[in-house]
């Protein structure tokens, strides 16, 4: 065998070794691109639609402003077709956690208004109670300042009378994190689902 043959034997099998893994990153940047491009084109359409239609947009600005979008069942969809909805979720997830990791404590309960009234200690630090996402952080009527969640069952969970908050609107929480502190010593929850009240003795249970 000459030397020039095993020279190409030797290109030969870097080659078949190569191959591979060139093919799977062509893939994965290929998949990367697509989400991108379906991205744009459902933001696109929905601002043509917006633009062209008045009925479409008064039901989106419903929809958007007034009732909250099933953002749990929107990413279990998207995760089916294309996988996880964070880029580099695997990096994302070997950072460290923090600290903050309690359960929901409290003296006593009483029912208001559309949900419960929970006696808790004074400028109490608010455990997240399941993991979702923030859709609403500001003031509603009756309750003062208040963040709702969306858990990944569906619920959402409107979290009332707090300050010093520790999570903004479109953030991603995990159970037990911290939410923020109650104003003095009442912390305000009503549990909703498909817009109907669900009874807080189950939920708190």
């Amino acid at each position: 065998m000459t030397l020039e043959s095993v020279k190409e034997e030797i290109a030969l099998r870097r080659k078949k070794k190569t191959h591979p893994t060139n093919k799977k990153k062509r893939r994965k940047i290929y998949n990367y691109c697509m989400k991108i491009c379906i991205t744009i084109i459902i933001t696109l359409s929905i601002l043509i639609a917006l633009k062209s239609n008045q009925k479409f947009e008064s039901l989106f600005y419903q929809r958007v402003y007034e009732d909250n979008i099933p953002f749990s069942k929107m990413n279990d969809i998207y995760k089916k077709y294309f996988g996880t909805s964070i880029p580099f979720a695997k990096v994302i997830s070997n950072e460290t956690k923090g600290v903050f990791k309690e359960e929901l404590k409290y003296e006593s309960k009483e029912q208001y208004e559309e949900g419960v009234k929970l006696k808790v200690e004074q400028n109490y630090l608010v455990p997240i109670l399941d993991s979702g996402m923030v859709v609403y952080v500001g003031d509603k009527e009756n309750y003062g300042n208040t963040v709702i969640i969306q858990q990944i069952d569906g619920v959402d969970v409107w979290y009332s009378n707090l300050e010093s908050l520790n999570v903004k609107l479109y953030d991603y929480v995990e159970k037990g994190s911290l939410l923020g502190e109650v104003k003095d010593d009442t912390l305000v929850l009503i549990f909703k689902k498909d817009g109907k009240v669900l009874d807080y003795e189950k939920e708190l249970s």
